[in-house]
């Protein structure tokens, strides 16, 4: 039975439908109706197209072609090259005692971004540092990839610094100079900087000996910067060599201790000593106050670094007198016995006469270099032809750079002899008008120990045996002959009786001059100085000593660098084994000083 209504019904359905299907007519939809353009598609699959090509040109670049720099820019964020620092060298001296050596210590480093962010612990590693928290967090910025905490630090710092535990702190091993020696030989030794790279003296002028060639190992390291293994191969160090010297430790520590005295005692300015060896021309001793501790720069003042041994250049006053008396004798133009007129204004040039501090009326030309007499050598000097004066001035080495290996030798000055009036070869005669180094006059001074001869001068040690020859300007007589007069001007009678040196004879030159100043000279300003050989009998060393402007009372060279002369010379001797060759007699009694004659400059 067919229910009413349901015809009605399911024929409303299918009507429903109908007009549905009607209502969306996909034919007939813009959107589909229209026609995709062929290049659209082409375009959308080369666009696929040539992306996959980039990528396929792009990894050919990367796994062929620039494969050498990618993989060099990977290593580079694990692989490192740590260097191996060479040891420098050593400075020693002419019995193997260390002068300079290099000993491996701690150097501290961080990343800032990795350091340890405990407020406390960067607190204490600031005051560990000296630096104050403004400096310590500008120096540990996080933008900061490396910065160095401490190099070359001491045993404490160290200690400290390692017991913090901060991560991001590292240590490497550096090396660092030390100077067993300190002030006594700095201006010998010299320093070097933080870089071990010569600055003064040896260091300096031995620097590509000393260096050596640094090795290096390839490592992988970490994040945190720790070695996790080697790659490649390790290229090993190659040490510096050793560099032997002449000086003698023992002889040059004395010389620095006698000059540092007197220069105290006589309130003068700055003092030098220079010892040579006349058999070897090796220099045992080259020491000058003001010093420094090379070990321990800090707040040095140029007067201080200065090696006024060799630097420092000044009229050589008396101390030339003996050439000019040793030319006149050499030349057979006098003997020791010849008498020359000493009488105040006994000689006149241009107007000028020369003085000398205690007149006399006549001397003996022995005499002249005994009391020093500036007139007697003026007389002498003014028979020679200026040419004749420069060629032995110039034999002698003045006005010409030493031959030595050791920076910051000065020339001196010595005009050339066209040049000169008779006034200035007047003057010249007795150390005025001309400079000289005190190193030049201890050079100038083996032509008396050496028979006549000048020889080079060295601070190199000399193969044992080895025969040194020089240049040869006056005859053995002649040489024996001022050895003789030498020794009286130190000894009683003379103007240095005070460098007389206890079981040795000596003998030498003292001199003074007035400090120059502007374009004349200080009235009560003084270079004082004192050249010799000990033994005179058989010499074996030259000790010269030059003191800057004493100002304790005394300034004649005699009074002042003697004393100095005759402790070195007596210390150095016995130091080197050499016999006396006087009598030593006991002193139970002080005696009465005996008086110097004082010299006329």
């Amino acid at each position: 039975m067919k229910l009413p209504g349901a015809k009605r019904n399911g024929g409303g359905a299918a009507a429903a439908r109908a007009l549905s299907t009607r209502g969306v007519n996909y034919s007939t939809s813009p959107l589909l109706a229209s026609k995709t353009p062929p290049w659209r598609s082409r375009f959308l699959v080369a666009l696929v197209g040539l992306a996959f090509a980039g990528l396929l040109v792009r990894a050919l670049y990367v796994q062929v072609i620039g494969t050498e720099f990618y993989q060099k820019q990977g290593e580079a964020r694990y692989a490192h090259t740590m260097e191996l620092p060479a040891s420098r060298g050593r400075i020693i001296d002419r019995s193997g005692q260390v002068l300079a050596a290099s000993v491996a210590v701690p150097s501290f480093w961080a990343i800032p971004k990795e350091l340890d962010a405990d407020p406390e612990k960067r607190r204490a590693l600031g005051k560990i540092l000296g630096w104050s928290n403004a400096e310590l967090e500008r120096k540990l910025d996080p933008a900061s990839k490396f910065v160095w905490l401490r190099r070359q630090a001491d045993d404490q710092t160290a200690q400290q610094i390692k017991a913090l535990g901060l991560k991001g702190v590292f240590a490497d091993r550096e090396y660092k100079r030390k100077y067993p020696e300190g002030e006594a030989a700095a201006h010998v030794v010299g320093f070097t900087n933080i870089e071990e790279k010569g600055q003064e003296g040896i260091e300096l002028a031995f620097q590509k000996e000393l260096q050596g060639r640094d090795g290096s190992r390839s490592v992988v390291r970490d994040r945190l910067g720790r070695v996790v293994e080697d790659i490649g191969d390790r290229i090993p160090a190659a040490n510096g060599r050793d560099i032997e010297l002449s000086v003698d430790s023992k002889v040059q520590f004395f010389a620095y201790q006698r000059i540092r005295d007197a220069v105290a005692e006589n309130k003068a300015k700055a003092g030098s000593v220079v010892v040579v060896d006349v058999q070897t021309g090796e220099v045992l001793a080259l020491a000058n106050y003001p010093s420094y501790d090379p070990g321990e720069r800090k707040n040095l003042s140029g007067a201080q670094l200065r090696n006024r041994a060799l630097t420092d250049i000044f009229e050589p006053g008396s101390t030339m007198k003996p050439f000019i008396v040793a030319q006149a004798l050499e030349s057979g133009r006098v003997t020791p016995d010849t008498v020359v007129s000493t009488a105040p204004r006994s000689v006149n040039i241009s107007g000028w006469s020369p003085s000398d501090h205690t007149p006399r009326d006549a001397m003996t030309v022995t005499q002249v270099i005994q009391r020093s007499s500036n007139i007697g050598v003026v007389k002498l000097a003014m028979q020679m032809p200026p040419r004749e004066m420069h060629e032995l001035y110039t034999a002698i080495g003045l006005g010409q750079r030493p031959q030595l290996d050791f920076p910051g030798a000065i020339t001196g000055k010595l005009r050339p002899y066209k040049a000169w009036r008779p006034i200035e070869q007047a003057t010249m005669s007795y150390g005025y008008g001309l400079s000289a180094s005190l190193f030049q006059l201890a050079h100038a001074y083996t032509v008396f120990a050496r028979d006549g001869e000048v020889i080079p001068l060295t601070m190199m040690r000399r193969p044992a045996g080895e025969q040194v020859h020089g240049i040869k300007v006056f005859s053995p007589k002649t040489a024996e002959t001022m050895r003789g007069m030498l020794e009286m001007a130190a000894a009683p009678g003379g103007t240095a009786p005070q460098a007389m040196a206890a079981g040795y004879s000596v003998g030498g030159k003292s001199g003074t001059a007035h400090k120059q100043e502007g374009k004349g000279y200080a009235g009560n300003k003084y270079r004082s100085w004192f050249v010799g050989i000990a033994p005179i009998s058989r010499p074996r060393i030259i000790v010269a000593v030059m003191l800057d402007e004493p100002s304790a009372g005394k300034y004649f060279g005699g009074a002042v660098a003697g004393p100095v002369f005759s402790q070195v010379v007596s210390q150095s001797l016995r130091l080197m084994a050499v016999s006396p060759d006087l009598e030593v007699k006991p002193q139970i009694v002080a005696k009465t000083p005996v008086e110097a004659v004082e010299e006329s400059f």
